[in-house]
């Protein structure tokens, strides 16, 4: 949230959610990012956290309006 528009990899937010020493191979940041969807961006039709193919996730820096409704 401190930093809109960064991308951050599955291995930086593993890092700084659980510590270094948690297991990298686990599915633990797709999960959660899962969940802050259903919580922040689904109940207001929203899509303010994107997946960087390749890269990562990011919030995005514009109002993060969704161009097609999300379905419940």
């Amino acid at each position: 949230m401190r930093r809109p528009g960064q991308i951050f990899d599955r291995y930086q937010l593993l890092e700084h959610a659980w510590g270094s020493e948690y297991e990298a191979r686990s599915n633990v940041v797709e999960v959660y990012v899962r969940y802050l969807r259903e919580k922040i961006d689904r109940p207001f039709g929203l899509r303010s956290i994107e997946t960087v193919r390749g890269l990562g996730y990011r919030l995005r820096t514009d109002a993060g309006r969704a161009a097609d409704p999300v379905l419940p």
